[in-house]
């Protein structure tokens, strides 16, 4: 996982470009790029990096990510099995903010867009009710001429402009204009990623960082904004609220998969990042199943 600056060829001159993709995990790197980026998961689950930000992503995940601040999406680690079967589907939408003419965005009357636009240097996330009202025109963009896509892009906009679903993820401006010291926070965020389920201690991370443990330390929290410790406990978190919501496991046997020797510590945790309790997060989301499964009927 190395942060880098991602601007391929075949995008370089292009305004507006729509791209639907079938395969396991959206880049290998936390990295960053110039244009604007707007990612639908149709199909697929894992977690999310945006800035100093850490989620789980499930089908219906949309979210706007402004220029420069880096980003990555991780499929669960099952995606990537040869024998595995499960499908991903994601509709990513990259473009410039004068993909339909210069300063289009300054006039008065998408004064909304363009406070969104100016929002989305944190990342935006959208709930589910705009993600669904959305699900049919992003599919239906990948087949539409240039022409046509800039006309529906600009109507996408707008309507995620006006959506009262959005939420900021990123606490504060993560956007990079150097990848000055990108390759050790790559390595570190990947082996964070890899290996959070097991005992991972300050001096396991700071020497794949080639630092003294103080040193990594200052490193750490200027690149993520986050202490290695608060960090770690994130990406274990989700990675729990992920079991919860999916596998018929115990609490306990959750707490252990992903790292916690201490069902207290666990909770603890959980409670802190998730804003609930293991087993209300749980009996909330069964709720949210039923209740969806319900208005799919009805």
């Amino acid at each position: 996982m190395k942060l880098l600056l991602k601007n391929t060829e075949n995008l370089l001159n292009d305004r507006l470009n729509v791209i639907k993709r079938e395969v396991a995990c959206l880049d290998s790197s936390w990295h960053y790029h110039p244009q604007f980026e707007l990612i639908y998961i149709s199909q697929s689950n894992g977690i999310r990096f945006v800035g100093d930000s850490v989620s789980q992503f499930f089908p219906g995940d949309l979210v706007l990510v402004g220029p420069n601040l880096p980003h990555l999406w991780r499929n669960d680690p099952s995606y990537y099995k040869e024998d595995e079967s499960k499908k991903v589907e994601t509709i990513i939408l990259k473009f410039t903010k004068n993909f339909i003419g210069e300063g289009t965005f300054q006039n008065p009357m998408f004064g909304g867009v363009n406070h969104m636009l100016e929002q989305a240097k944190y990342g935006i996330s959208f709930g589910k009710n705009t993600s669904r009202r959305l699900h049919q025109e992003l599919h239906q963009m990948v087949n539409l001429s240039q022409a046509e896509q800039s006309i529906k892009m600009l109507e996408v906009l707008f309507r995620l402009s006006v959506a009262e679903d959005k939420l900021e993820l990123s606490s504060s401006d993560m956007r990079q204009y150097t990848t000055e010291n990108s390759q050790r926070i790559d390595m570190v965020l990947k082996y964070i990623s890899d290996n959070h389920a097991e005992e991972i201690s300050l001096n396991d991370v700071a020497d794949i960082a080639c630092m003294t443990p103080n040193s990594f330390c200052r490193f750490f929290k200027k690149m993520t904004n986050k202490s290695f410790v608060q960090f770690l406990n994130e990406v274990r978190i989700r990675d729990a609220s992920r079991l919860l919501a999916q596998e018929d496991l115990p609490i306990s046997e959750i707490c252990d998969i992903v790292g916690y020797k201490s069902i207290t510590n666990f909770n603890k945790q959980f409670k802190q990042i998730v804003g609930s309790t293991p087993k209300d997060y749980r009996l909330n989301n069964l709720n949210l199943f039923f209740s969806d499964k319900y208005n799919q009927v009805g």
